[in-house]
C-alpha cells in the first residue's frame, strides 16, 4: 500500500474517532504534535512502528491501514432505502472490499480507475422539469437508444469507466452510489424487479454526477431526511425518469398507438405495455407521462398501482449475473497473476471456492483455477 493511502486512512480514522493530533501523537510516542501533522501533510513517512502503535491505540488490525483489498474510511456511500444499522454497516464493509479489490487489481493491470462521469449543472433549487430534461439530455448524449434501460449499465462501464455491480444486498437496500476518489460505483440489488433495477441505476447515477453540488445522505430513509435532502431525492427520481424515458421515445410510442382517454383500465393496459417495452415500472411510466403533459394528473390519480402491476413473467425475468463481467474478469486476472490467492478472492466475495468457480461460469469466463 502506498504511503499516501496509509496517511489518508490514519487521518480519516483519527477524525472519525474525534481524536486530536496531540493525543494521537502522544500515543505514537512522538515528542510533539508537529510530527503527526507532518505525516498527515505527507512531509514525513509512516514507519511500521507507527502503524503498530496506531493499531493498538484505535483497536484495529494493522491491515486496516495497509490492506489494498479493504476500504478504510476512504469512500462515500449513499444507500437507497433503509436497512438495520448493524446490517448496513457490515454490508458496507463487504461492499468496500469489492470496490477496493477492483481498484487495486485495475491499477496493477494498468487500467483506468478514473470514472469519466461529468458533473451536471443542477442544484437543490433546480426544478423537477430541469432534472428530467437533464436526464433526457444525458440519455441522448450517451447514445442509450430507444430502450435506455437495456443499455445503461454497459454504457456506464464501457464508455465512462463506472463500476456497476449487481449484488445480493441486505434486506431493505435496493441500491447505492459510492464515490471513491475518481472511481465511481453503482451497486444494485439484483433481486429487485427489472424495471426497479433500471430506475435505481438512473437514480444513483444522478447522485454521482451531482455529488459536489448536493451530496446525498448516507442512508436515504425518507422519514429521516431533511426537507432539502428529500428534494434532492425527488430531483434524482425525475432525472432517472428523463434518462430512461426520453421525450422523443415516449412520444414515438404514442404515435404508434395512441394513449386511450377516459378509460382507466385501457390507459393502465397501455402504460403497462409501454413500460414493458422500455424496461421500467408501470408507476414510473405513468408519472413520466404526467410530467410530459401527455396524461392529466387527475387521470393518473385514478389509475391505481394495482392496475399497473406488471405480469409475473416481466417481474420474474432472469436475474442478472452477480457483480459484473468486468469485475469478475479483473478478479480472475488477479488470481492468474498471483496478486491474490483463490481463497482470498473467495473471502472478498464472501463465498466458497466452489461458488467462486460458479461465478466465472455465470459470466461465460474461464475459471482461473482448478477445483
Amino acid at each position: 500500500m502506498d504511503q499516501a493511502t496509509i496517511r489518508r486512512r490514519l487521518q480519516a480514522l483519527r477524525e472519525r474517532r474525534e481524536v486530536n493530533q496531540t493525543d494521537l501523537a502522544q500515543a505514537l510516542g512522538f515528542n510533539d504534535r508537529q510530527t503527526l501533522s507532518d505525516i498527515e501533510l505527507g512531509k514525513r513517512q509512516v514507519a511500521p512502528v507507527d502503524l503498530v502503535r496506531a493499531a493498538e491505540f484505535f483497536g484495529v488490525d494493522t491491515g486496516y491501514f495497509t490492506d489494498p483489498f479493504e476500504l478504510a474510511g476512504e469512500a462515500n456511500f449513499s444507500w437507497r432505502q433503509a436497512a438495520k444499522a448493524d446490517d448496513l454497516e457490515s454490508f458496507e464493509r463487504r461492499a468496500g472490499g469489492w470496490i477496493a479489490t477492483y481498484r487495486h487489481l485495475s491499477r496493477l493491470k494498468g487500467e483506468s480507475v478514473n470514472s469519466l462521469l461529468p458533473q451536471i449543472g443542477l442544484n437543490p433549487k433546480s426544478s423537477f422539469e430541469e432534472a428530467a430534461d437533464e436526464g433526457d439530455a444525458v440519455s441522448r448524449s450517451l447514445g442509450l437508444g430507444d430502450v435506455p434501460a437495456a443499455n445503461l449499465a454497459s454504457v456506464l462501464e464501457q464508455k465512462l469507466d463506472t463500476l456497476i455491480l449487481h449484488v445480493d444486498t441486505v434486506v431493505g437496500v435496493s441500491g447505492a452510489a459510492c464515490q471513491l476518489g475518481p472511481l465511481n460505483t453503482i451497486l444494485i440489488n439484483r433481486h429487485e424487479p427489472a424495471g426497479r433495477r433500471a430506475f435505481d441505476m438512473g437514480h444513483e447515477l444522478f447522485h454521482l454526477i451531482t455529488w459536489r453540488e448536493m451530496a446525498p445522505a448516507h442512508v436515504e430513509e425518507e422519514s429521516k431526511l431533511s426537507k432539502n435532502q428529500k428534494r434532492v431525492e425527488q430531483l434524482a427520481d425525475n432525472f432517472s425518469g428523463g434518462l430512461l424515458m426520453p421525450r422523443h421515445v415516449v412520444v414515438g410510442l404514442i404515435e404508434k398507438a395512441a394513449l386511450p382517454s377516459n378509460d382507466p383500465e385501457a390507459q393502465a393496459r397501455w402504460i403497462r405495455e409501454a413500460a414493458t417495452q422500455l424496461g421500467v415500472s408501470g408507476p414510473a411510466m405513468k408519472w413520466r407521462l404526467v410530467a410530459l403533459g401527455l396524461l392529466k394528473n387527475a387521470a393518473a390519480q385514478g389509475i391505481g398501482d394495482g392496475l399497473l402491476r406488471m405480469d409475473a413473467a416481466t417481474n420474474d425475468a432472469a436475474l442478472p449475473p452477480r457483480f459484473s463481467r468486468r469485475f469478475v474478469a479483473t478478479l480472475g486476472w488477479g488470481i492468474e497473476q498471483g496478486h491474490l490467492s483463490v481463497r482470498r478472492a473467495a473471502d472478498v466475495i464472501g463465498t466458497s471456492v466452489d461458488d467462486l468457480a460458479v461465478l466465472f461460469t455465470e459470466h461465460g469466463l474461464k475459471t482461473p483455477f482448478d477445483l
